[in-house]
C-alpha cells in the first residue's frame, strides 16, 4: 500500500518541482528577455510529459490539484473585477468589442469548416481573453491601477465571462432553453449569495475574521474557499461549467471582503494570492503541458500550419474590435497594446478543447494546434503591449497629455 501511495505521489512531485524551477529558470533568462512563467511552466509539464520525457502521466491527484488550480485562477480573475473601475461607458465598449469579436469569429470558423460544432468551439475559442493570465504580468509591470490597466481589465472581464456564459448554454449538452433555465437559476443563486455577502456580518464573525489572519486558523482564507468550492457545487449540480461558479465566486468574496471587513481586505488578498499563484494555479499550467498532444501536432503538418493562422486570428478577431471601439482616451501606442493584452488567450482554450476532444467534436492535432496559438499568445503580445505601454509613459512624462478614461 505504501510503494502504491510513493508511486501516486511522485508525478505530483515532479510537477510542483517544474512549478518551483520556471521562475528559477525566468530569473535567469530574464537578462535577455522577458519570459512569462505560464508559458515556462506549461513548456516544461511538455517535457515531463508524455509528448517529452514521460516522467509524468496523469491520474487521480494530478486531476484533482489541477482542477482546483483551474477553479482559483477564475477566482482570482473574478476577484479582479472592480465595478467602479470598468462599469458605464468602459464595460458598455468593451462588450460591443466582443460581441463583435464573437460575430467575425463564428463566421471566420464557418468559412474554414463549415457550420459543426467544432466551428462553434473554434469561433468561441478565437473571442476568449486571458484575463486570469495577463493579470500578474499587468500587476507586476505597475500598470494594473492605471487607466489602460482598467480598460484591459474590463475587455478581459467581457471576454472571459461572456464565453464562459456561451459555453454554459451551448456547450453543457442541454437544449437552448433549458440551458438557458438552468443558468438563470445560477445567477439566481449568485445574486442572492452576492447580496447575503454584502449584508453586514455579525461582530463575533468580524472579530474572528481580524484576530485569526496571524494564526493558523485563518478563517478569512477559510471562508473565501468554502465560497468558491459552494459556487463549483451549484454550477456543477446544474451541470454547467464549473469555471463559471469559479469566476462568480471571485466577484462574491470581493463583494463580502469590501462591504463586511473592508480593513483586512489587504491581508486578505496576500494570502488567497499566496494559496492561488504559490500552490494551484502553477499546477494547473503544468499540468496542462503534460496534456498537450505535442506528438499528434507535429504529426499532422497541416495542424501545424494553423497554428500561426489561429494566431493571426485572435488578433484580428478578438484584437481589432477591441483597438476599435475601445482605445478612445489612450494614445495610439496604447490603444495597440489594448488590443494585444486582449487578443491573449489560453485558460478557456484547454476547457474548450477538453470538451470538444472529450465529445469527439475535435481531433488531438488541431486541439493542440489551439492551445500552442494561445501559449505563443500569451508570450508574444504581453511582451509587445508592455513595451508600447512604456513608449506611451516616456511620452507623457516628456509632456504629452496623459490618457483619460471615459
Amino acid at each position: 500500500m505504501e510503494a502504491e501511495t510513493v508511486t501516486g505521489l511522485t508525478p505530483l512531485l515532479v510537477i510542483v518541482t517544474a512549478a518551483v524551477v520556471a521562475p528559477l529558470v525566468v530569473d535567469v533568462l530574464g537578462r535577455w528577455v522577458v519570459l512569462p512563467g505560464v508559458v515556462l511552466e506549461i513548456a516544461l509539464g511538455v517535457l515531463i510529459g508524455p509528448s517529452g520525457v514521460g516522467l509524468v502521466e496523469e491520474n487521480d491527484v494530478i486531476t484533482a490539484a489541477s482542477g482546483m488550480g483551474l477553479a482559483l485562477l477564475m477566482f482570482m480573475a473574478g476577484y479582479e473585477i472592480d465595478v467602479s473601475r470598468v462599469g458605464g461607458g468602459t464595460l458598455r465598449r468593451a462588450g460591443a468589442a466582443w460581441a463583435c469579436a464573437l460575430g467575425l469569429g463564428l463566421g471566420a470558423a464557418w468559412l474554414l469548416l463549415g457550420w459543426s460544432q467544432t466551428a462553434l468551439i473554434i469561433g468561441l475559442a478565437l473571442t476568449t481573453t486571458a484575463l486570469g493570465t495577463v493579470l500578474p504580468i499587468l500587476r507586476d509591470s505597475g500598470v494594473l491601477d492605471s487607466v489602460f490597466g482598467a480598460r484591459v481589465l474590463a475587455s478581459g472581464t467581457v471576454g472571459e465571462f461572456a464565453p464562459i456564459v456561451v459555453i454554459a448554454l451551448l456547450l453543457s449538452g442541454y437544449r437552448p432553453l433549458t440551458g438557458s433555465l438552468l443558468l438563470l437559476a445560477f445567477f439566481a443563486v449568485a445574486v442572492l449569495a452576492a447580496w447575503r455577502m454584502s449584508r453586514g456580518t455579525s461582530a463575533r464573525i468580524q472579530r474572528l475574521v481580524r484576530v485569526t489572519l496571524g494564526t493558523s486558523t485563518q478563517l478569512a482564507v477559510r471562508l473565501c474557499l468554502l465560497v468558491v468550492v459552494f459556487m463549483l457545487w451549484v454550477s456543477t449540480v446544474l451541470g454547467l461549467d464549473s469555471v463559471l461558479g469559479s469566476f462568480a465566486a471571485g466577484i462574491i468574496v470581493r463583494v463580502m471582503l469590501f462591504n463586511n471587513h473592508p480593513g483586512e481586505v489587504e491581508e486578505v488578498e496576500t494570502r488567497m494570492t499566496a494559496v492561488s499563484y504559490g500552490v494551484f494555479i502553477p499546477v494547473f499550467f503544468v499540468v496542462t503541458g503534460v496534456r498537450f498532444d505535442l506528438s499528434a501536432l507535429v504529426s499532422d503538418w497541416g495542424a501545424v500550419a494553423t497554428v500561426p493562422m489561429f494566431l493571426l486570428l485572435f488578433l484580428l478577431i478578438r484584437g481589432l474590435p477591441v483597438w476599435f471601439l475601445c482605445r478612445k482616451g489612450l494614445s495610439g501606442h496604447e490603444g495597440v497594446a489594448l488590443a494585444l493584452f486582449s487578443a491573449t488567450a489560453l485558460p478557456l482554450l484547454v476547457v474548450l478543447t477538453t470538451i470538444g476532444t472529450r465529445a469527439g467534436d475535435m481531433n488531438s492535432a488541431h486541439a493542440a494546434a489551439l492551445v500552442g496559438a494561445g501559449m505563443l499568445s500569451v508570450l508574444i503580445f504581453p511582451q509587445v503591449g508592455l513595451v508600447l505601454v512604456g513608449r506611451a509613459r516616456v511620452r507623457t512624462h516628456a509632456g504629452e497629455p496623459a490618457a483619460t478614461d471615459g
